[in-house]
């Protein structure tokens, strides 16, 4: 089985209308084939010497990894937290079909 060059990007959001904006923009700039947002997250963490506990939104982007660099700058223009959450994972393999149309979606 040999690897790809996509990658799921995760990315939280403390509303959902905040994750409809940034998601829009990175599908609307060929950024991201596809972008899942899933509402309900709890997230726990420590920020500024305080542990959180808050709501937010989960995005699942579908993208390369050759623009993941602007992808996350993008992101960053948009999203309101000071240190968003923009994680990338390799997809090592996937349905060829998908992965065909995630390269003609994404520039």
């Amino acid at each position: 089985m040999s690897g790809t060059d996509k990658i799921v990007v995760l990315i939280t959001a403390p509303s959902e209308e905040e994750a409809v904006k940034i998601a829009t923009a990175l599908v609307d700039d060929k950024l991201a084939a596809c972008v899942n947002i899933i509402p309900g997250l709890r997230s726990i963490y420590r920020w500024e010497g305080n542990i959180c506990d808050d709501r937010e939104v989960l995005m699942v982007a579908k993208t390369r990894r050759s623009v993941f660099d602007r992808l996350k700058e993008r992101v960053r223009s948009l999203h309101p937290y000071t240190t968003p959450e923009i994680i990338a994972i390799p997809v090592t393999a996937g349905f060829e079909d998908y992965l065909a149309w995630v390269d003609e979606k994404v520039v």
